[in-house]
């Protein structure tokens, strides 16, 4: 395999991962779907995520997910669960995209950079929402509801076809979230010992 072969497969996966982080099943699903059509490969122990049994999981969790944003209080309590879901799904999308490596080298980089990704992307969404319902009384929330959505689904057919420029985007997104919680935090810090 060619140091682009490898290049195209991280950035898919990484790709992928970004967008578990708005939701979970959407890039499951896309990764399944372009398994089944011969459009990817599945790397080794991954095979199972090319089934047909998978596809119906996956569809029926997709739109139940999709759908159960759109439900106020649920959608904050559906932020409780998505985020650890989200680090595992982020986790074996990299995983699953990086053929021809070592396991351990391929579960490391699915852990660290997929499940990393999706988790940071994952929490950064939860704190918005946080930021909605607090600020709109849940009414802002179906808008943020609508546009996680757009994106997961948006970003996963990009990141099919395009995966080294979703990738770019996702690090971006990445580091821009990065910094805004990092900022959050100091600020919580600060604020914390005025109060005692």
């Amino acid at each position: 395999m060619t140091t682009m072969n490898y290049l195209v497969a991280g950035g898919l996966g990484m790709a992928l991962a970004a967008c578990s982080g708005f939701r979970v099943f959407v890039p499951l699903l896309a990764a399944n779907m372009a398994y089944l059509t011969g459009f990817m490969a599945p790397s080794a122990g991954f095979e199972w995520l090319g089934s047909w049994p998978a596809f119906g999981v996956l569809a029926t969790a997709t739109v139940a997910e999709m759908l159960a944003y759109y439900v106020p209080v649920v959608d904050n309590f559906l932020d409780t669960l998505t985020t650890p879901a989200s680090f595992i799904a982020g986790t074996l999308l990299m995983t699953s995209a990086l053929p021809h490596l070592d396991p351990l080298v391929r579960w490391g980089l699915g852990i660290l950079v997929g499940g990393g990704t999706a988790g940071l992307v994952q929490s950064g969404t939860a704190l918005l929402r946080a930021g909605s319902t607090a600020t709109t009384g849940g009414l802002g929330n179906p808008v943020l509801a609508t546009l996680e959505n757009l994106l997961a689904v948006v970003g996963s057919v990009l990141g099919l076809f395009m995966p080294l420029v979703m990738a770019g985007l996702a690090v971006v997104l990445v580091l821009y979230l990065a910094r805004r919680l990092s900022r959050l935090v100091g600020r919580r810090r600060a604020a914390g010992p005025t109060e005692s």
